[in-house]
C-alpha cells in the first residue's frame, strides 16, 4: 500500500532459543525482552547501514506490552554501533493505541496480539485461560477453526479477492472452540483404534464401561455420556470410502463436515458428548484416555459485500 519494499531477514528460531534460555519465565518486559531487542535490532541496523539509509525503527515500539525504554536503549545502542539513528517516537499516547486499532480496521490489516515470542504466548494464553494454539497443528492435518493453518487460509482468500476486485469485508465472530489433545481407546489394555468427533469431551481425562444400549444409529456406554458409531455409519452419513479408522484419522474430512455428522447425530447444538467412531462396537468393556479442551475463542471471517 505504501510502496515500500519488504526485505525478510533469517527465521533463526533455534539461534534465538539459546540466547534466551534460562529466560523463559521471564515476564514481559523482563530481561528476556531486553536480549530478543538487541538480537533482533543488531539485524536491523547492520541492514540499514548497509543499504545506506540513516534511520531505523520498529513495529514493536506500537506495542502497550513492550517497554519504550528498554526498546530506546537496545535501538540506541545498536544505532551507535552501525552509525544510525534509532527513530523511537510514542505512538501509545494521545489514545495512540486506540488510532491504531482504527487504522488498522480501516484497511483490514492483520493484527497480531503478541510480539511473536513463543514464550510470552504461552503465559498470555494462560492468562486468558486459553490455548496457545499458535504453536501446534492436528497431526491429521485438518484445518481447525482459528488455527495458524485457518488464518492463513482466510489471508489467501482475501488476496485473491483483492486480485480480482472483489469487495469483502472482515468481521469477529465470538465462540466457543475445541481442541484434542489426546485420546486412545483400550479393550484389555490393547489399544484399539478410534477416531474422535469434534467437540467431545469427558468430565475427566478417563473414563471405562460398557456399550449397553443401541438407539438407531448410536450405541451408548452405560458412563460419562459416551457415543460409539461404526465405520460403516461413519462412510454413509459423510457420504465417504473410508476403508480404516487409521485412514479416517490421518485423512479425515473437513471439520465442518465432521460437525455435520455430529449433528445429525445428536440434534441439540449444545451437546459436548464424546462420539466415538470405530470399525466394530465393542462388546467388552472398554477404557478411555482422552483430554480435550473447550474455550471461549475471536475468529476472524472473510464476507463478500453484496
Amino acid at each position: 500500500m505504501l510502496g515500500i519494499e519488504l526485505i525478510e531477514g533469517e527465521y533463526d528460531t533455534q539461534n534465538w532459543l539459546n540466547a534466551v534460555r534460562g529466560f523463559e519465565k521471564e515476564p514481559e518486559k523482563g530481561a528476556r525482552c531486553a536480549i530478543c531487542f538487541d538480537r533482533r535490532f543488531e539485524v536491523t541496523a547492520q541492514k540499514s547501514s548497509e543499504l545506506g539509509e540513516k534511520y531505523f525503527t520498529s513495529t514493536l515500539l506500537t506495542s502497550p506490552k513492550k517497554s519504550l525504554k528498554q526498546l530506546k536503549k537496545a535501538g540506541d545502542e545498536l544505532g551507535r554501533k552501525f552509525n544510525v539513528t534509532f527513530i523511537a517516537p510514542d505512538y501509545r499516547k494521545a489514545s495512540g493505541t486506540q488510532e491504531q486499532n482504527i487504522l488498522a480496521k480501516k484497511d483490514a490489516l492483520y493484527r497480531q496480539d503478541y510480539c511473536g515470542c513463543l514464550f510470552g504466548l504461552t503465559m498470555q494464553r494462560e492468562q486468558q485461560q486459553k490455548l496457545a494454539d499458535e504453536l501446534f497443528s492436528s497431526i491429521s492435518g485438518q484445518i481447525q477453526p482459528e488455527s495458524i493453518e485457518a488464518r492463513i487460509e482466510l489471508y489467501k482468500k482475501r488476496m485473491e479477492y483483492e486480485e480480482k476486485g472483489v469487495e469483502y469485508l472482515i468481521v469477529k465472530e465470538r465462540f466457543l472452540n475445541w481442541r484434542l489433545l489426546h485420546g486412545a481407546l483400550k479393550i484389555k489394555k490393547e489399544a484399539v483404534p478410534a477416531h474422535f468427533l469434534p467437540y467431545s469431551t469427558i468430565k475427566n481425562e478417563y473414563t471405562r464401561g460398557k456399550v449397553d444400549i443401541h438407539l438407531g444409529d448410536l450405541h451408548y456406554m452405560n458412563r460419562d455420556e459416551v457415543k460409539f458409531i461404526t465405520l460403516e455409519c461413519y462412510n454413509r452419513l459423510s457420504k465417504k470410502v473410508y476403508k480404516s479408522i487409521e485412514e479416517l484419522i490421518f485423512n479425515p474430512p473437513l471439520f465442518e463436515e465432521e460437525m455435520q455428522i455430529r449433528n445429525r447425530l445428536i440434534s441439540n447444538p449444545f451437546d459436548l458428548s464424546m462420539i466415538v467412531v470405530v470399525s466394530n462396537i465393542p462388546t467388552q468393556k472398554v477404557e478411555i484416555f482422552y483430554k480435550s479442551h473447550i474455550y471461549q475463542d475471536v475468529k476472524e471471517v472473510l464476507l463478500k459485500k453484496s
